[in-house]
């Protein structure tokens, strides 16, 4: 099984989540102890979707953040680089539009989606910087970004709790659950080595994005980044 690190090979993190598809989505609300659900509903009113709002989901996976808006009547196109993902999503959700691609060459023109969203994708990118900057790129004038993704638990104790449940107690389970338990390894690391909430905002205020704040979510394990394209 392929396992990435943090250099973040592009080639390494696509086999590694092609390798876990299939159980991405199970594993991933068992490992989150059941809280990525509830973190999905949070981003999606945010969002706020309607009918007719054209919404670019980037690192889309196996479409369960698209779906709730698609449900929702937002024209929704999902995204990836992972080809197995993509296969398991298109399994499981035959009227959303599937595309593969890479999110520091996004293949649209510019100002074509009144929404962008990445969630939990970003920091398995290689560049976040140019992620970012494309995702502006593709947004139309007055529209926005939303960014999910694990953040810093902004309560000491709780963090301490928090990082000893990744690093150690994570990566035994997910060896006695998954085929590829590396895998969750190197999302524990890269978790980890990531940005903390206000150090994301000023990366998005570089890259262009204008009224740039954030909502935590449990505590801060999650944090939803919105911006707006002036």
């Amino acid at each position: 099984m392929v396992r990435a690190n943090l250099n973040k090979d592009p080639d390494d993190v696509s086999k590694m989540f092609d390798g876990v598809a299939s159980r991405y989505d199970f594993l991933n609300d068992l490992l989150s102890l059941g809280r990525s659900k509830a973190w999905r509903k949070a981003v999606t009113s945010i969002i706020a979707p309607k009918t007719g709002m054209k919404v670019l989901d980037i690192a889309a996976g196996t479409g369960s953040s698209s779906r709730p808006l698609v449900d929702k009547g937002a024209e929704v196109t999902a995204l990836d680089f992972s080809a197995g993902m993509l296969n398991q999503g298109r399994r499981q959700h035959k009227d959303i539009n599937f595309v593969q691609g890479d999110a520091l060459k996004l293949p649209f023109s510019e100002n074509t989606f009144d929404v962008t969203t990445i969630s939990f994708g970003l920091r398995n990118t290689t560049d976040s910087i140019g992620a970012l900057r494309e995702a502006l790129r593709v947004t139309k004038s007055g529209g926005k970004i939303v960014v999910a993704e694990f953040s810093h638990p902004v309560n000491k104790i709780f963090r301490k709790i928090y990082l000893n449940y990744l690093m150690r107690a994570l990566p035994i389970i997910a060896k006695r659950i998954s085929k590829n338990p590396a895998a969750y390894i190197y999302l524990a690391e890269s978790i980890q080595a990531w940005s903390d909430q206000a150090g994301l905002a000023l990366i998005m205020r570089e890259c262009g994005w204008k009224s740039v704040a954030w909502q935590d979510l449990t505590f801060g394990i999650v944090a939803v980044h919105i911006g707006y394209k002036a």
